[in-house]
């Protein structure tokens, strides 16, 4: 099992959550199994998904899309967001 986790920083959580849902589809045609997502503990405008992927390179691909990056212009997003590619052990 492959994981991806992502943390950026938000404009707006609300706005950011919103965009987040209407993608489920998008993430799962694209090899996404799950996710979950966090806020921090210090910074509401920081938010962490930790994302479940059937294959890692199907989660790469995905990371590097124009899909994602236009949902992610749409949701707000700041700056760049920092992704780690994990295997579960």
């Amino acid at each position: 099992m492959a994981h991806v986790l992502v943390r950026h920083k938000v404009e707006s959580y609300a706005k950011w959550r919103a965009v987040f849902d209407k993608q489920v589809a998008t993430r799962a045609a694209n090899g996404a199994i799950g996710a979950r997502v966090f806020r921090s503990g210090d910074d509401p405008w920081e938010v962490f998904v930790l994302l479940e992927w059937d294959e890692l390179e199907k989660a790469r691909k995905f990371t590097k899309s124009d899909e994602l990056r236009q949902a992610m212009e749409q949701a707000g997003v700041t700056g760049q967001p920092d992704v780690h590619f994990l295997h579960e052990m």
